[in-house]
């Protein structure tokens, strides 16, 4: 049995007292985020109830309220010894507030409450949506302009004003009995919440250093003193003092030498006067044309001394080539939100995969009850969704995050009747936006993404009389075709005997309707490389299961390349991948294959990989493939390198310095990581490789690596950097804490810093790591 110890009871005084100091900490953290006096921050802070919802039967009524610290949400539960911790969700977790009935949970069960009263909040990881429903208009549009601020402007603060929002809320929740001070006791403790074990020693040699009134207690100016030990950073001093004068200012001169010299930044002249202006907060410094120490620090922390560089944030490619020649994010099973046989199918998998940038997604389709189609994993227990919300959830998110053409990818299992309703949604729905006919009659190779900018087109088998993509009129009503049956090769027992019995059919009968939606992806049986005097027509392209597709990369890698030249090819999973595991996309990318479709919901190396390679280019989700697989004559084989004009070869010099604020992987208050950096490159096989720094102990807040490495990069255009964070365990496996991936070519160097990104490749508030970057040119 647990035991309880009843806290002493405060007289109304103590209490009145400790509200008043609520209401403080609530609007000195309001005005932190640009919010002092906010009416819908005022109201979150007072909070109200909400109707849960979370099914038919399921709707309750629970008390919200936006907590002190302006950065969590406490919710009322009824669930007996719920945990406190379990009760708080924090405002970085959520992705997304959503008004009406703009998720599943809401279209289902909340359909006879008024649109203006309800609102979901979306989060970033697998958590399920939190559908709410308030009692008036005006409390709903409390919540959702209120938490859609504090989002807004939580984004938009600077390095430094995150990590003292963040070391201010940690002090509040140290100073356990609320009186404003801070004991030896609870410095040791809040120590540990920040992630750092310091010894008795020196827990007591800072805190009697800060203690100037020698009351044992520090306060006001004392923990201020506190928070700049705390936050010291001697390692971006010492780079500092090199280019400063002897009163602590770096003169633009320095700073453009600095940054021309270190930094290797060509236009070094015109970027010094622009970053004084933007990131030194000390005006006398800012009206003479110099740097203080903190502002130099804001700089490095900005997204000017980001390792990525911060021009490949924005579309800088030539858009303009045609289709076959750009990599495209694509999505596998894209319905699924967990594994491949029992999971449960949702529209929100498809939101989720196109607002990460996915411009490929994939509909597997059935017939449905009342002559609508379904899509789920056939054959399998997954569950169904209706063909036709699906479109809508497309057509409503297709180019909120890019502007590029989006393919829809049709693994069509419908009997004709259902084919001609699957054709009508698509054209009734998506309207303007789907693709029906070449652009400009272009008939002798694909268009441009320029050309298909807002565009969505169909993947999927075509009449075999509509070969010419410009002929779609006949009368031609329906005709037996191939059937591509992905879902047939999953290697599970239930799934074997399921297709058994339902005795699968090489031939599927297509509907004219919805072989006219297909324009430039017409899906092919691939029976080989091109013969030069029969070429197949450029539209045509093929489904390559990830063995086969690494078995031609391996045996013809170069005919793989000149094939993918013309031609686009589709690469998907394994069918023994039952757990909706990913397989490496690099060796794929290396042979020209655009779209290599990966389980987007199962987070990883390969999906950071993914990521990291697709968020060059303006997260645009299209890549232009290197010039050497561009070329119908290359030479090139990824395999069996050999001389060619493939790019010049470099040395990578990287050192890392420290990191910052990693977060705590254990939420036990004693656990401290012991962190560990592991340097990872992805690319060519010789240039493959894996460093890794030392471990260091029991300090997650503010650990010293000083550790340098080299790598030599074959093919930089083909090459990735990976830095991953683990918590160093000896007995079982390493924790995972962060991660960024990023292309070679996108690298900046000097002195940066690389901000982590969590499993599911969201950013962590203040986490980061310092490093130097240097590239030279191999002899």
């Amino acid at each position: 049995m647990q035991c309880f110890r009843r806290q002493p009871k405060r007289s109304v005084s103590q209490e009145n007292m400790l509200l008043e100091q609520s209401r403080r900490v609530a609007a000195l953290n309001g005005i932190r985020l640009g919010l002092k006096d906010d009416k819908d921050l005022k109201f979150l802070l007072k909070g109200s109830q909400l109707l849960k919802v979370k099914s038919s039967s399921w709707r309750k009524e629970r008390f919200y309220k936006l907590q002190e610290d302006c950065k969590t949400i406490w919710q009322e539960s009824k669930k007996v010894l719920r945990s406190p911790e379990s009760q708080i969700f924090s405002i970085e977790d959520i992705r997304d507030v959503r008004s009406g009935h703009k998720t599943e949970g809401m279209e289902k069960y909340a359909k006879d409450v008024p649109e203006y009263r309800c609102f979901s909040i979306i989060f970033k990881d697998q958590r399920k949506n939190l559908d709410l429903i308030a009692s008036s208009e005006d409390d709903a549009n409390h919540w959702i302009s209120g938490l859609g601020k504090i989002i807004a402007h939580s984004n938009s603060m600077n390095q430094k004003q995150k990590l003292q929002h963040w070391i201010h809320t940690c002090l509040r929740k140290a100073d356990k009995n609320k009186d404003n001070k801070m004991s030896l006791k609870e410095l040791k403790d809040f120590l540990k919440e920040v992630n750092i074990e310091v010894d008795d020693y020196h827990a007591k040699k800072i805190f009697q250093h800060c203690d100037k009134s020698k009351t044992e207690a520090l306060e006001d100016d004392e923990i201020e003193e506190f928070y700049k030990i705390l936050t010291e950073r001697r390692e971006i001093d010492n780079i500092f003092q090199m280019y400063s004068d002897s009163e602590g200012f770096m003169s633009c001169q320095n700073l453009v030498r600095f940054l021309y010299e270190i930094q290797q930044e060509e236009d070094a002249v015109v970027a010094a006067p622009a970053l004084i202006q933007r990131y030194e907060p000390n005006e006398r410094a800012k009206r003479g044309n110099a740097m203080t120490k903190d502002g130099f620090l804001m700089y490095l922390l900005s997204d000017e001394g980001n390792i990525f560089n911060s021009s490949h944030r924005k579309v800088y490619q030539d858009m303009t080539q045609p289709l076959s020649h750009y990599l495209v994010s694509s999505s596998h099973n894209t319905y699924l939100m967990e594994d491949q046989i029992t999971g449960p199918s949702s529209t929100e998998a498809y939101i989720r995969a196109l607002t990460k940038g996915c411009r490929c997604v994939e509909l597997d389709c059935w017939d449905g009850p009342n002559s609508e189609p379904v899509i789920y994993h056939g054959y399998t227990l997954t569950s169904k969704i209706l063909f036709s919300d699906v479109i809508k959830a497309i057509k409503n998110y297709a180019f909120k995050t890019s502007p590029y053409p989006v393919i829809i990818s049709l693994e069509n299992h419908c009997s004709v009747d259902q084919q001609k309703v699957m054709a009508q949604h698509m054209t009734t729905i998506l309207e303007d936006m789907l693709l029906v006919a070449p652009v400009d009659g272009n008939k002798s190779q694909f268009p441009s993404p320029e050309q298909l900018k807002g565009k969505i087109l169909v993947k999927g088998k075509k009449l075999s009389r509509q070969e010419d993509p410009t002929n779609g009129n006949n009368n031609l009503e329906a005709e037996d075709v191939s059937d591509e049956d992905e879902a047939a090769e999953i290697e599970d027992e239930s799934v074997k005997t399921e297709v058994q019995q339902k005795g699968k059919s090489d031939t599927l009968k297509l509907a004219k309707e919805l072989s006219d939606t297909v324009v430039y992806c017409k899906s092919v049986h691939f029976e080989g490389f091109d013969d030069p005097s029969h070429p197949r027509a450029f539209n045509e392209m093929s489904s390559f299961s990830e063995s086969k597709a690494l078995k031609l990369a391996q045996e013809s890698g170069t005919s793989f390349i000149h094939h993918n030249v013309r031609h686009l090819s589709r690469i998907y999973p394994a069918g023994w991948r039952t757990d909706s595991s990913n397989y490496n996309p690099v060796d794929l990318w290396n042979v020209g294959c655009q779209i290599v479709a990966l389980n987007f919901q199962t987070a990883g190396t390969e999906m950071d990989v993914y990521q990291g390679r697709f968020q060059d280019n303006g997260f645009s989700g299209y890549v232009l493939k290197p010039e050497f697989l561009r070329d119908e004559q290359t030479k090139f084989n990824p395999k069996s390198i050999t001389e060619g004009t493939w790019g010049t070869k470099k040395k990578l010099l990287l050192k890392i310095i420290s990191g910052q604020q990693l977060p705590k992987v254990n939420k036990s208050k004693n656990s401290i990581v012991d962190p560990k950096v592991t340097i990872e490159i992805h690319g060519v096989q010789q240039d493959n490789n894996k460093k890794q720094t030392k471990v260091i102990e029991n300090n997650g807040f503010n650990p010293k690596w000083d550790e340098e490495f080299t790598f030599d990069i074959e093919i930089p255009a083909l090459a990735l950097v990976r830095f991953v964070v683990e918590d160093f365990d000896m007995s079982t496996k390493n924790d995972f804490i962060g991660q960024f991936t990023l292309p070679f070519t996108s690298l900046k160097q000097g002195y940066r810093h690389i901000h982590l990104l969590t499993k599911n490749g969201d950013p962590y508030s203040s986490s980061t790591l310092f490093v130097y970057i240097n590239i030279q040119d191999c002899d």
